[in-house]
């Protein structure tokens, strides 16, 4: 036990010392009463860095953490990690034995699985126990682990992300989103990351976490979002594939939002099925008057806020099958799952978008008056707001909003030229700019295409 009086010492020397030179716990321990070992300051200034602001470095020392955003180098993600990978396994072996995947505990597991994608996609409630838990996460760590980075990227290309970072991972879950996070956080970032998770997922979240960097400071509190209390704020609230699972998530959101930081983000993920991506719109909705959508599905014209029913979703490049679940496949490629396609949202509170974009009035029609151009050709601006819809078909159909429609609006690419050429090559959440587009409207659909043919200009407005 560290006295009161000792870890005062210890923390009034690193105080000075923090703006005068790197601090070197053998220095310290010659300024504190008795002496204590290097390695017991060492400890202790690991136990106060949060407090103090420093990032413990390679050689032992201990430096502030630099007051500027994050810049982390990302290019994507190909493979879940080994060394998680080897953890998880080590799990298995913990609790089903080293041939987990075969005999009664690869059943077992199986059954689990194909019971709670079943519950998932009838909208049951599903209970992570210890084996649904691990099932979950043999299914879903690589493809959350993926996704929660390319969306923490686009807040780092915006340098929304400090480098010393204050997490609330709401609905923590096996860890995917958090061990990303730890992943694309740079070196020189010090992390406070709470996770709230009540099930025994937090076994596998505390398991997988327990060889995190030293300036990765992760805390789990076993209880659910509604009754888990908050405290301070927070640069970054994360939902990650929670808010489908939660009886009011408007209201859990909303109350969470009351602690972001002025200029802190908070992220939603679901996954892209239709249900639970409709349901995520649908709380994204809720915060239009008191909180501005970074991305993707940008408000484009003031005052307004879309009412169409809001399936939207990104697709990144699949990953490489990690060895846990071509163990446990049985040759269908059932229990294999390296698809990253995901719905999201930013929300924040200073007014910034991703991509910063008025249209002018007079010069581009507004979806939400697309009724009055129908068979008409027309000027207009719209997000890119899907992949292709309709690779296996005659046209391309890609998903467009502009943040005022009331029913949904899809760009049909039905004559492929260089001058349109920008509909099938910009990223998802960029900007476009059509210039004689041919307005139909579809009954069967319900919604309005856009037709993109030989006489239309598509531009890549780049914000």
């Amino acid at each position: 036990m560290v006295s009161a009086d000792r870890r005062s010492q210890v923390r009034s020397n690193a105080k000075y010392l923090r703006n005068v030179r790197p601090i070197d716990p053998e220095e310290i321990c010659e300024y504190v009463e008795g002496a204590p070992h290097p390695a017991v300051v060492r400890q202790l200034l690991r136990e106060e860095a949060l407090d103090l602001g420093l990032l413990e470095r390679a050689d032992g020392t201990f430096v502030p953490v630099p007051d500027e955003p994050m810049a982390p180098a990302f290019h994507g993600v190909t493979a879940f990690p080994d060394e998680y990978a080897r953890r998880l396994e080590d799990l298995l072996v913990e609790r089903f034995g080293v041939d987990w995947a075969s005999g009664e505990s690869g059943d077992r597991l199986r059954r689990t699985l194909r019971r709670i994608k079943e519950d998932y996609f009838k909208q049951n409630p599903v209970e992570y126990d210890e084996l649904a838990a691990t099932g979950y996460a043999l299914y879903h760590l690589p493809d959350y682990y993926a996704a929660v980075q390319y969306v923490l990227a686009e807040l780092a290309e915006g340098e929304h992300l400090p480098k010393d970072l204050r997490v609330l991972d709401v609905g923590a879950g096996v860890g995917g989103p958090a061990l990303g996070l730890h992943d694309f956080t740079p070196e020189d970032s010090l992390v406070e990351y709470h996770a709230v998770e009540p099930s025994d997922a937090a076994d596998v979240l505390e398991h997988l976490l327990e060889e995190a960097q030293t300036n990765f400071h992760p805390t789990i509190h076993r209880t659910t979002a509604e009754a888990f209390e908050p405290e301070g704020e927070y640069d970054l609230v994360l939902f990650a594939n929670v808010l489908s699972e939660l009886e009011d998530p408007t209201s859990v959101v909303g109350r969470y939002l009351e602690h972001l930081a002025p200029d802190g983000s908070l992220v939603a993920i679901a996954p892209a099925d239709r249900n639970t991506s409709i349901g995520l719109r649908e709380v994204e909705r809720a915060f239009d008057e008191a909180y501005t959508v970074y991305s993707p599905t940008l408000r484009l014209w003031p005052d307004e806020s879309p009412a169409d029913r809001g399936w939207t979703f990104d697709v990144k490049p699949d990953l490489e099958p990690p060895r846990f679940q071509s163990a446990l496949d049985d040759g269908s490629g059932e229990f294999v799952n390296v698809t990253v396609q995901y719905s999201h949202f930013i929300l924040r509170r200073d007014g910034g978008r991703r991509r910063e974009f008025t249209p002018n009035p007079k010069r581009v029609a507004k979806m939400a008056e697309m009724a009055d151009h129908v068979t008409d050709r027309i000027d207009l601006v719209a997000v890119k707001l899907s992949h292709s819809l309709n690779d296996e078909g005659e046209n391309l159909v890609f998903k467009v909003g502009d943040g005022s429609e009331r029913e949904g609006h899809f760009a049909v690419l039905t004559r492929e030229t260089m001058l349109n050429r920008p509909l099938v090559d910009v990223d998802y959440g960029d900007v476009l700019a059509f210039e004689n587009v041919l307005v139909l409207w579809n009954d069967d659909e319900g919604a309005y295409n856009l037709v993109v043919d030989e006489e239309t200009v598509v531009d890549h407005v780049r914000v």
